[in-house]
């Protein structure tokens, strides 16, 4: 890695640090903000399923790099990233236009269903940084940081979408 390499990565590092404080200190101050409108579509299973494909894109992108297919891999994770931020302007987006539903399971399911939630809100708000760490060092050619932190911001990030969907699931009866 050269000097300029370097320099990029240190100046992106303060970006990712500022954007890793501000989109969840944003997400959670907008909960409180309430817009009178009525959205033309129902946006749960919308962004539900762009989680779905969010994961199944995030696993053809292991795919294709575990097969030497680095401008596949590449598209896809750009790909990915892209999902994710649609995701967030639509979750953003009903939030501020609906009332939260109540999970109204019981027994074993409440507990589960909580447990998903809670872990999966706080994995959407740790995996924030490792995406755009990872992504940075990829586009700044430190790839062998790149594939170090990877090993953890795959699992991280899979397992936030998964889990964004199973909550889809659970509360659907509920809406």
């Amino acid at each position: 890695m050269n000097d300029k390499e370097i320099l990029n990565e240190k100046k992106y590092n303060k970006l990712i640090i500022v954007l890793s404080i501000v989109i969840p200190l944003a997400v959670a101050s907008l909960f409180g903000i309430k817009i009178d409108v009525e959205l033309p579509v129902f946006l749960p299973p919308i962004y539900a399923s762009i989680n779905a494909l969010t994961a199944f894109v995030l696993v053809l992108a292991f795919i294709a790099i575990q097969n030497k297919k680095i401008k596949q891999h590449e598209r896809l994770m750009k790909f990915a990233i892209i999902l994710s931020v649609l995701f967030l302007f639509m979750y953003i987006a009903y939030h501020m236009t609906s009332d939260s539903t109540k999970y109204g399971g019981e027994g074993f399911k409440k507990y589960f269903y909580y447990f998903i939630l809670l872990t999966h809100i706080i994995m959407s708000i740790i995996v924030i940084p490792f995406v755009l760490i990872t992504y940075v060092r990829a586009i700044t050619n430190n790839i062998e940081k790149h594939k170090k932190i990877a090993r953890i911001t795959f699992p991280l990030w899979l397992y936030v979408a998964i889990t964004g969907v199973i909550v889809y699931i659970m509360i659907s009866p509920y809406y």
